[in-house]
């Protein structure tokens, strides 16, 4: 564990996808991310915000990716709310562009 908030807490990510991947917990069970409150809302946006500062300091990555699994169909596992919070580096995948499209195959690169 990280980070503690009176509604929330931070912890390092066991099967982390990049250096420094950090999960944002509710301590309430509830299953889905839509069914937080407004206060265990804004307790996980002031986690994300505080460990990204963390995250830079220790990893110093190039970018992000923001991630939430709400419902089987969407690939969660896990039926409590976890945040990811995923440091991107230059290099990590051939062609970044897309981010978080990629989830469903083929549809991460497209043309604008």
């Amino acid at each position: 564990m990280l980070l503690v908030h009176e509604l929330a807490y931070s912890a390092r990510d066991t099967y982390a996808a990049s250096p420094g991947h950090t999960l944002i917990i509710p301590k309430r069970h509830v299953a889905s991310f839509f069914d937080l409150t407004q206060e265990e809302f804004a307790a996980c946006m002031d986690l994300i915000n505080e460990e990204k500062k963390r995250i830079d300091a220790e990893y110093n990555p190039d970018g992000y990716n923001i991630g939430v699994n709400v419902g089987q169909a969407a690939g969660q596992s896990i039926f409590h709310v976890h945040i990811h919070v995923i440091p991107r580096y230059k290099g990590d995948v051939e062609n970044p562009q897309g981010g978080v499209r990629h989830v469903i195959p083929k549809k991460g690169h497209y043309t604008r």
